[in-house]
């Protein structure tokens, strides 16, 4: 009789919440679509709107196959190896969507004539790229691999 593995089935559980919320979040964000483009709101701005939410769907979707496949499994619990794996990808589709938003601003508030305002986008850009470094830096400081079999015989 094999031990409850608690682990699995917690990611079994947050994975399934995370797809759910990320189901969620695109059927809202097509509905409130379809309901703004009835209301006569310009399709400019629900385009706008519809890219946010399947963005931030995107980046949901994208947690849940993460703990999906790296927590729900029996694999090495090795940490430095499961980070290697999940975070350029996790960090990668959120810098995606902070770029997306950011761009998203700028033209927003160049339509607008809000130039003053571009200090926000410029910001979430900025920190995008920071993200992004951050990830870098990591990737290249971090071990490829550890071999502990290596490790136990020194």
């Amino acid at each position: 009789m094999t031990p409850f593995n608690f682990q699995r089935y917690f990611a079994q559980a947050f994975t399934f919440v995370f797809y759910i919320l990320a189901a969620s979040i695109l059927v809202s964000t097509i509905a409130v679509a379809f309901q703004q483009i009835s209301n006569g709101e310009e399709i400019t701005q629900v385009i706008i709107k519809v890219i946010n939410g399947s963005v931030i769907s995107i980046a949901v979707f994208e947690l849940a196959m993460v703990i999906g496949q790296e927590y729900g499994q029996e694999a090495d619990h090795d940490v430095i190896i499961m980070l290697r794996r999940t975070l350029p990808r996790f960090i990668g589709t959120v810098c995606v969507a902070l770029s997306l938003e950011g761009l998203i601003m700028v033209i927003k508030y160049s339509q607008l004539d809000l130039a003053g305002n571009l200090y926000y986008p410029v910001a979430i850009l900025v920190s995008a790229a920071l993200l992004l470094m951050a990830l870098g830096v990591f990737l290249k400081l971090a071990p490829p691999h550890v071999d502990n079999h290596k490790i136990c015989n020194d």
